[in-house]
């Protein structure tokens, strides 16, 4: 069954988001790092989905989900205007490429098996350790990984 809290409706998949595994594990040392790369403090990496009611806070404001919600849509792949200037003009490079890879993914799959795909996308080639969205290289293995 797909949590729906982790279903962004941009195509980033929460349940692959760094800010969320950090906060879901409370990993203080993967918070500091998470810092650096969004510019807030450790406190401030929480969420529990963009869906849900505690989101991250540069997600608080989405133009992209408040788009979606007015549209009485799920996601972006139900909307014929993908993909529109919210995620042409997507503030993180990573997340903009995600983005224009799940879209028609979702599309062309449906909901539970493009969760199912995401899910099994992120884990290490060489050891099959679990990894989040943006990572470069395995913890487990140290070996290069690029999965976007």
């Amino acid at each position: 069954m797909v949590n729906r809290e982790l279903l962004a409706p941009c195509g980033l998949y929460c349940g692959v988001c760094a800010v969320l595994i950090a906060h879901r594990d409370n990993n203080l040392k993967f918070k500091e790092k998470l810092t650096k790369v969004y510019g807030c403090s450790a406190e401030q990496i929480a969420c529990k989905g963009c869906m849900s009611d505690e989101r991250f806070i540069l997600c608080q404001q989405c133009p992209v989900r408040t788009c979606v919600s007015d549209k009485g849509y799920e996601g972006c792949h139900q909307c014929n205007d993908f993909p529109c200037e919210f995620l042409q003009n997507f503030p993180y490079p990573v997340g903009k490429k995600v983005i224009a890879r799940a879209i028609p993914s979702w599309r062309e799959l449906g909901t539970e098996q493009w969760v199912a795909e995401e899910e099994k996308r992120y884990h290490c080639p060489h050891c099959g350790y679990r990894l989040f969205r943006g990572a470069r290289r395995c913890r487990s293995c140290q070996e290069p990984v690029d999965l976007d």
